[in-house]
Formats: structure tokens, C-alpha cells, sequence
């Protein structure tokens, strides 16, 4: 049977279709959308892709809080006079209709001046009027379309960053200088000895001198800071000899043209920190999209609904919320503080919180905690702290989120840069020593030439130029890494822990199955109406399931939140919902999610909710089981413990029923046995093991709104891949290894004509840029290689 879809946004229209202009569309809110487009001459969108658009969402009241001045100031980028300007974030930027679409707001309402978007970074910058128009009108305008902003208390009262070009600039002078060193020294290089040439031969060396000097004390500053920053710490960093070696560079090449005694190594000196600035950059381009270390600032609302003494209902900042005080929480919005209840009953979604995503009944006087989602009708609840002082804000009170939590985990150049600069002093001094006896003349030649040839720009170039490479391949494939670092040690994990609902399994989708008498044609359409006025999330599911395409109101309708629904028609009557509120004689020891069903008070069945597991998380546990020790740490129930247990490796150890203290003691008391660990999992009740794990990451099916502090994140649709991954980080790892050889082989060559006197420019010039640019193209193809193979196997 073909699927059919929504014109606008592509979704399935099988169980709801909306004709329109001869077009089909899921929803009123779609369609409506499509005639905002007509009636605006802005059709061409759906030219660009086909079902462009998002389904928008009732924003009814949400955005109230934008009216108030003192949030809108901390908002906006500019405000003069009636324009201002503001930059916000739009996730669901993913082609080029969204693009067109958000730079011709101003078609859609006049007061919008201009609008530009910024699509890697999925932002766009308006400039609007004011006269007759706001920042909630702006805001409600693109969440009609389908095109909601996220603004979180993260946006809110803070300075915009200023974005550090110093390293850009540093490259471009380097590489800008080694342009003109070079080239002024070809003259040298080929021994040119024309009349031109020992004229002005003077004039060319010194030009190079004067090129040297921004590169050495403006470009290539910071390996002197890191160098002299290790030194007192008592390290021996690789910085040191690159420091020592671009000092050797310099002081001999200026000794040099001083004194008449040769042109200097000063295009071997600009072409090393060149080279050099550009390894680092790479990292930084590679994981400078992801934010790793986030906070409940990220995912607060900004305002909440306050009921005052008089009873009226207005808005408040969250951060000015205090004890006492009635708090009006809408469907779907997040609970800010610590409070009790004050309606008969509420719904709450604590998934944010814990992971799981059953819902949690309260009742009047019942406590609920912040992080927590009401869904369903408006709730009161009285505060009982401030955001600070909430459950949700304690989850980052941990010691392990206060302090600057690092394992003691060594990097290949922090295990070689001691035993290589040890190594290179050693030669260099003992090149001086016997040069002494043998040719005085000589010594000092050779002990700069060591220290010149022997700098370790191709070592240095290897680890950033392999890791950031890989960095890139892994985020363009849905895997964002914190940095290099994360890279190395993933190539020595021991054990992965994974929690269960939400990394293991997914929150998209549930199999439902219906077992019990026969249901009549009847039966299913009063059920699939009566589901459909409901908000659960179990009734919108069922609603979906069921096939009845008759669309009749009930007689009457009842429901009773957290227990059931309760409708009749044709003088029948029916029951849905719990097994308790169904028929107190069922039987409902499974601890499988069921919606039980009884027509005039006779049993029909249930509709049962199977877990759906992650697409190849059997062969996943499969694969890893050779090498790793795995664990499950759950703080759900034990339900899908008979199914995880013939689903996984019989090693694989599982732990339920787990607090999020728990979690982390628990890793704790592995890496005391000194073993290596990665956490793998989502919700917030994971971050503090993911923080204390050496490797804690984030599965999220929206990488760029929600991820605890972590150290990597992963879409969750790449989740089976992960053991490639690993398999991809232990070949680059290999692959720096080769590099080392490749350089060390280099310093031989070097090093043979250092120590024998014989080292010349001309030699200087060819071997120092020939093994940076040689390791460089080695390393990036080398990782290339290796990836694409194995991630599409």
C-alpha cells in the first residue's frame, strides 16, 4: 500500500488527511502554513525541496514572557531607537527552502527588515522594526511556520563571546613571511653568483631577518609560553625542543647574517612555525561546533507563569523565583524548581531527568521535582526552592563537576616529548664535546645544526594533523568528539558501560500488540476517537495504531488523569487505560506497559508496549564482546531482563534499578582496578557517570539541543556503529606511530650531516619543509583511507 504524505512537512498521512488546493496535508497546522506561503506570493519554497517544511506547534501563551523589557534587553544583539536586532537559534535548518524561506521574512510581515542566515551553525540574525511589532511576534511568527527558536536561560543574560581570530592571524603572517623567505632565497639555494645577486645579497638576507621577526615573537610565541610553562612544572613537553629549536633557528641565522658567515636557516624557521599553526588550527576547526560542557542553564525555560496575591497570572523570570510562590505550569513545560502540587492530579515526564520514559502520576500535596515535563492540562504547584537549590541543579553539585576532572591518562607525544628532548640534548651536547678535541672551529656548528635538524616538527604534526582529521571524518558521519585527547583513549578502553532506556532503546517508536477478544469495527473506531481526544502519549500512539478511519465523537467522555479514559456510545460504555481502573480482577504482574480495555464492564483485552531496541545493538554487544568487558547499568525496573539476557552476549553484566550516585560509584570501583572505562548514555541522571568515566558519551537523537557534560556525542541513529568507531581509532593511532618512524628516519638522515659538519642551508631547507609537508599529506590520506572502509561495511 503506497504511504502518502504531507505536501509540506512529508509526514505519513494515513491516519489524518486534510485536501487543500489538491494538495494533501497531516494537519491543520501544515495547511495552514501552505496558505501563509500562497497568500504571500512564497509557494517557490516548496520548489527548492521536496516537503521542505517542519509540522508547527501550538505556542498559545508560551511566549508571553517576551514581552517583559528586562528578558527582551538580555535577548537582542542591538537596539536603537525602533530597530533592533536579534540572532536565534533554529534547529530545524536543514536545506536550502529553510534558508530562502528565513531570508524573506519580511515578505511574511513587513515590520522584519532584513534576515540572514548562518546554516553550519543553524542561526539567522533579523533586524526588525518595532512600531508595531516585537520579539514575541517574531518568535510566534516563525514557530507558525515550522520554524520554532530555541531559547534557553543559557541565551539569557550573557555577553555575546568574542570570537579569538589570533590564531588566523598568526597563520597568515607565518605563511606570509615563509612565502617571502623562500623566495628570496632561491637566489642562495641555486648559488646564483651574478653581479645582481652579490649586491644585493645583503639586502635579501636581511629582509629575510626582518620577516623572521613577527613569526618568532608574535606567531610562534606560544610554544615559548608552553615551553617555559612545562619547564616549571617540572615537565619535559614537546613544545620544549620546538621552543629550542626555533631559538636555535633564529640565533644562529641572525649570527649569521651579522657576521657575513651565510643567509641563516630563516625559511626552515617560518616554514616549521607555518606548518606548526596549521596542525593546531585543524584541531580547533574539527570539534569547535560541539558545546560539551553544558549546565541546567542549557535546558531551562527563561520565564515561568507566576499567580500573584491577587490571582491574576503573570510572567517571571525563573531566577526570581522563590519559596511560596504558585507557579502555573503549562503542557510541555519544564518544571523549574522543587514544589508540591496543588491541582487534583498531574502527569509528569521525568525522562529529562532519569532516562525512562514512563510517566509518573502525582496527586494534590504530592512533590515534584524540577527537570520534571507536565503533560496534559495546566498545573499549580507552590515552589519550595530556587533554581539553584532544585533536585535537577544538585545533579552538577557533584565533586566531579566542580573540579577540572581529568583521568591521568598520558597522550603518544606527552610519553615521547621527555625521552625525545632528553634524546636531542644528549646528541647535541655530545656533537659538542667531540668537536671540541677534534675541530674547535666546527663545534658550535654542529651543536646548533643537532638542534636545528633534530626539532621535532614532524612529530609535533603527526598527532594533530591524523587526530583532526579523524575529527572530522567522525563528525561528518553523526560522532562529535570533545578533542584529540578523547581519540587516543578510546584506543585504550577496557570496559563499556551502557545505560538501557533511551541509549539501548529508542523513545520514537514502541511495537504495540493487541491480545484479548476480537474487537468489532465498532469497537476500534470508539476506541480510536476516544484516544484521540486524549494527551497521553500512550493514547496518541494507540490512536496511530489503530486502523479505523471513521472519525465520530464519543457520547460522552471522561478522563481521569493517570488512571484511564471512560466513554460511551450506542449506550455502551468503555473503559480504558489501567488494569486497575479497567478491571480490578486482571492480573497485571507483568511489568510490560499495557492499555487495558473493558466494554460495559466485561474485559476485552490489552494493547501490550514492546520495547524497540536500537538497530544493530545485538551485533554491536556482539562485536565488542572480544575485546571489552560490558555493562548495562539501568535505572529502570528488571522487565526487559529475559530479553536483554538472550539478546546479548552472555558476559555482559546488567545492574537495574540503578540512582544516579549509583552509576558513577559504581565506575568508580572499576577504575580502581585499573581499567580504563566509557559510559555510554542520555539522560541527565547518566552525567555524572559520564563525567566520572574516562570516556563518557552522549547518545542523543538531537546532537545540538540536549547532551550531558560528556566527552563525545553521538546521533543516535549512528549508535550500532560505535565498534567501528574504536576499530578506527586504534588504525590512527598506527598511523601516528608510522608518522614518528617516517620522522625519526628524517632526523637520522639530519642528524648524520649535523654531526659531521656537513649540514648546509640548502639541505636544512629541503629536509625540515619536506618531512612537515610530507607527514602531513601522509597522515590525512592515511586516515581517509582507513575510515571510509570500515564505516560503510
Amino acid at each position: 500500500m503506497s504511504i502518502t504524505k504531507c505536501f509540506h512537512c512529508g509526514d505519513d498521512c494515513s491516519t489524518t488527511k486534510i485536501y487543500h488546493d489538491d494538495k494533501l496535508f497531516c494537519c491543520n497546522g501544515c495547511k495552514t502554513v501552505f496558505e501563509i506561503f500562497s497568500e504571500n506570493d512564497l509557494t517557490c519554497y516548496y520548489d527548492l525541496e521536496k516537503n521542505p517544511g517542519a509540522t508547527p506547534i501550538d505556542i498559545n501563551g508560551k511566549y508571553d514572557y517576551l514581552d517583559k523589557s528586562d528578558i527582551v534587553e538580555k535577548l537582542i544583539d542591538f537596539q536603537e531607537d525602533s530597530t533592533e536586532i536579534v540572532t536565534l537559534y533554529i534547529p530545524h535548518i536543514h536545506c536550502s527552502s529553510c534558508i530562502w524561506v528565513l531570508e524573506n521574512l519580511h515578505k511574511l510581515n513587513t515590520q522584519v527588515i532584513s534576515s540572514q542566515v548562518d546554516f553550519p551553525k543553524k542561526k539567522v540574525s533579523i533586524t526588525y522594526k518595532t512600531d508595531e511589532f516585537s520579539l514575541r511576534q517574531l518568535v510566534e511568527l516563525m514557530s507558525r511556520i515550522g520554524y520554532e527558536p530555541y531559547i534557553s536561560l543559557e541565551n539569557y543574560g550573557q555577553a555575546p563571546k568574542s570570537i579569538d581570530r589570533s590564531l588566523v592571524y598568526k597563520i597568515g603572517i607565518a605563511g606570509f613571511a615563509f612565502g617571502n623567505v623562500m623566495f628570496l632565497s632561491f637566489p642562495e639555494y641555486f648559488e646564483v653568483s651574478e653581479y645582481w645577486l652579490e649586491q644585493y645579497k645583503p639586502v635579501f638576507r636581511w629582509l629575510m631577518f626582518f620577516f623572521s621577526l613577527p613569526v618568532v615573537f608574535y606567531a610562534g610565541r606560544d610554544y615559548f609560553k608552553s615551553a617555559i610553562k612545562g619547564l616549571k612544572s617540572g615537565i619535559l613537553n614537546i613544545d620544549i625542543p620546538i621552543a629550542l629549536g626555533i631559538t636555535v633557528l633564529f640565533v644562529r641565522s641572525t649570527v649569521d647574517i651579522v657576521f657575513n658567515l651565510g643567509s641563516g636557516f630563516f625559511d626552515s624557521l617560518t616554514g616549521l612555525v607555518f606548518f606548526l599553526l596549521l596542525g593546531k588550527i585543524v584541531q580547533q576547526k574539527t570539534y569547535k561546533f560541539m558545546s560539551f560542557e553544558r549546565d541546567y542553564k542549557s535546558y531551562f525555560p527563561i520565564a515561568v507563569t507566576k499567580i500573584n496575591a491577587e490571582g491574576k497570572e503573570e510572567n517571571t523570570q525563573v531566577y526570581d523565583i522563590e519559596r511560596g510562590d504558585r507557579l502555573l505550569i503549562r503542557n510541555r513545560e519544564l518544571l523549574p524548581v522543587d514544589g508540591i502540587l496543588m491541582s487534583a492530579s498531574a502527569e509528569i515526564d521525568y525522562s529529562f531527568v532519569t532516562g525512562e520514559a514512563k510517566l509518573v502520576t502525582k496527586v494534590s500535596g504530592d512533590k515534584v521535582y524540577a527537570g520534571g515535563k507536565q503533560r496534559g492540562n495546566a498545573v499549580e504547584i507552590i515552589a519550595e526552592k530556587s533554581v539553584e537549590q532544585s533536585y535537577l541543579t544538585q545533579l552538577w553539585s557533584n565533586d566531579v563537576f566542580q573540579k577540572d576532572y581529568n583521568p591521568k591518562f598520558q597522550s603518544l607525544i606527552d610519553k615521547i616529548s621527555k625521552k625525545f628532548t632528553i634524546a636531542v640534548l644528549s646528541i647535541a651536547f655530545s656533537g659538542l664535546l667531540f668537536w671540541l678535541f677534534y675541530d674547535a672551529s666546527l663545534a658550535l656548528n654542529v651543536f646548533t645544526a643537532v638542534l636545528i635538524i633534530a626539532c621535532p616538527c614532524a612529530i609535533a604534526l603527526a598527532t594533530p594533523f591524523a587526530m583532526g582529521n579523524l575529527l572530522r571524518i567522525f563528525g561528518k558521519n553523526g560522532f562529535y568528539l570533545k578533542n584529540t585527547n578523547v581519540l587516543e583513549q578510546m584506543a585504550d578502553l577496557d570496559v563499556f558501560v551502557f545505560d538501557k532506556t533511551g541509549t539501548l532503546t529508542t523513545n520514537k517508536k514502541s511495537d504495540i500488540s493487541y491480545s484479548g477478544l476480537t474487537l468489532s469495527e465498532e469497537d476500534k473506531m470508539v476506541l480510536k476517537n476516544s484516544f484521540r481526544n486524549s494527551n497521553h502519549p500512550l493514547s496518541r500512539e494507540l490512536y496511530s495504531f489503530l486502523s479505523s478511519q471513521n472519525i465520530q465523537d464519543s457520547e460522552t467522555f471522561e478522563e481521569h488523569l493517570g488512571e484511564g479514559i471512560i466513554s460511551s456510545y450506542n449506550d455502551h460504555t468503555y473503559r480504558l487505560g489501567s488494569a486497575k481502573f479497567v478491571a480490578n480482577h486482571v492480573d497485571d504482574s507483568t511489568l510490560a506497559t499495557a492499555v487495558h480495555v473493558s466494554k460495559d464492564e466485561n474485559y476485552l483485552g490489552k494493547f501490550k508496549f514492546e520495547t524497540i531496541y536500537r538497530k544493530g545493538v545485538e551485533s554491536l554487544f556482539q562485536s565488542l564482546d572480544t575485546h571489552y568487558k560490558l555493562i548495562i547499568l539501568s535505572g529502570d525496573n528488571e522487565g526487559e531482563k529475559p530479553v536483554l539476557t538472550k539478546m546479548l552476549p552472555k558476559t555482559t553484566q546488567m545492574f537495574f534499578n540503578q540512582k544516579p550516585d549509583s552509576k558513577m560509584r559504581l565506575i568508580e570501583k572499576i577504575q580502581s582496578e585499573n581499567k580504563h572505562v566509557a559510559m555510554v548514555g542520555d539522560g541527565l541522571n547518566d552525567a555524572g557517570a559520564l563525567k566520572q568515566a574516562d570516556i563518557g558519551i552522549a547518545i542523543s537523537e538531537n546532537v545540538n539541543v540536549f547532551s550531558p557534560a560528556c566527552d563525545a556525542i553521538m546521533d543516535a541513529s549512528e549508535f550500532y556503529k560505535l565498534d567501528r568507531y574504536v576499530e578506527i581509532t586504534k588504525k590512527g593511532i598506527q598511523i601516528i606511530k608510522f608518522g614518528f618512524i617516517f620522522s625519526f628516519l628524517y632526523n637520522v638522515v639530519g642528524l648524520y650531516f649535523a654531526l659531521t659538519g656537513q649540514l648546509q642551508p640548502v639541505i636544512a631547507a629541503i629536509l625540515m619543509p619536506l618531512s612537515s609537508i610530507s607527514i602531513v599529506i601522509f597522515t590525512t590520506l592515511a586516515t581517509q583511507y582507513i575510515s571510509k572502509p570500515i564505516l560503510n561495511k
